[in-house]
């Protein structure tokens, strides 16, 4: 582990007392951000507010696909079965976890409709829970099919891989960041089902980092280039064969590992930021910390806080400037996603989707 992180952790060690004093809002905020971002990874469609109003308080608003939102429900669902499992130490990881975190994520059977080259058009069923029945391929950058596991190879391979991480875990020769990357590697080159394999990854790196002690882990979907490079990276040093990629070694994804590692590094350094920040002036959206400098910013927020349903005229006069100057801001909020009109203009009210640090 490089030196950098292990002095980033070092500093979030000694701060655990503090942290514990922001522990239900750490929490959250990792809820929403790992949610949204992994999600929108795979073509998920609602906004970081939508998924802050529909998992915090069961409201949808604005044009949401009903797919977009079952979909973010049940992936919250699996998260939280992720960290009880990730909890009870002694227990070992199973094929069954797995099937069972993927029928929570599917929910349950559907038809899969796609165009050929050809213009043929062809369908298949996802199966929830089951390991796939079809092969599964993707499209690299450079217009060539990469293969995964075929369907006769799976079931051994994923027996392969849970006995190698049970044992990997046992010896304890991997540190926690290199065990999670390396399962993550080894896992996405079976591919194991039909559908919601990236997602499925992703919450059992936090599964792994989360039984280590480790701060959980998300993947922006901002850099998800800079993902699939690193594993494309390790892609070249493992080779194509899907067996090949899924016995991969240590040595072969170091791409990989690093950049895991900086994400690890980024969670840690932003729970040490929340723990020592300024309360009092920083709000934090899509993971970053957002500071206003302008004062009437500051004051709309804060009065919006304390009355939603305030209108334009009630802030135009609380804060003592003009109502044209008001709209100003609130659409400028508006568009940076940090404020969200529920409702029309005359009975609707405001909702903050920055959290207040």
């Amino acid at each position: 582990m490089e030196n950098e992180t292990l002095n980033i952790y070092e500093q979030w060690k000694i701060l655990e007392p503090q942290r514990s004093e922001f522990k239900q809002y750490i929490a959250q905020k990792f809820m929403l951000e790992f949610n949204y971002n992994s999600n929108h990874i795979e073509g998920n469609t609602l906004t970081y507010g939508q998924t802050e109003l529909l998992l915090l308080f069961g409201k949808i608003i604005g044009n949401a696909k009903m797919k977009d939102l079952e979909e973010m429900k049940a992936h919250n669902v699996g998260l939280q079965l992720v960290k009880e499992e990730a909890l009870q130490k002694k227990k070992i990881l199973t094929e069954i976890f797995i099937r069972q975190l993927h029928s929570i994520l599917l929910r349950e059977y559907y038809e899969v409709y796609r165009q050929l080259p050809n213009g043929v058009q062809t369908s298949y069923t996802v199966h929830a829970g089951t390991y796939k029945t079809r092969p599964n391929s993707v499209i690299t950058r450079t217009g060539e099919r990469f293969e995964y596991a075929s369907p006769e190879e799976t079931p051994a391979l994923m027996n392969d891989l849970i006995s190698w991480y049970n044992g990997a875990a046992e010896k304890g020769k991997l540190n926690p960041v290199e065990l999670a990357a390396l399962f993550h590697y080894r896992y996405i080159r079976i591919h194991p089902f039909e559908d919601g394999n990236g997602r499925i990854a992703r919450l059992m790196v936090n599964f792994i980092l989360c039984r280590y002690g480790y701060p959980m882990i998300v993947v922006p979907s901002k850099t998800k280039e800079e993902y699939l490079l690193a594993l494309n990276l390790s892609d070249l040093n493992a080779g194509l064969i899907p067996s090949d990629g899924a016995h991969a070694s240590i040595e072969q994804i170091q791409p990989f590992i690093a950049y895991m590692e900086k994400l690890v590094r980024i969670e840690m350094q932003n729970d040490i930021t929340i723990v020592k920040g300024e309360k009092d002036s920083q709000w934090w959206y899509d993971g970053k910390i957002i500071k206003f400098s302008n004062d009437n910013i500051k004051a709309i927020i804060n009065a919006i806080s304390k009355n939603s349903a305030i209108t334009v005229r009630g802030l135009a006069e609380e804060i003592g400037i003009n109502t044209s100057a008001i709209q100003r801001h609130l659409k400028n909020l508006q568009e940076k996603g940090y404020l969200v009109r529920m409702g029309n203009n005359k009975t609707g009210e405001w909702h903050i989707a920055l959290s207040k640090l």
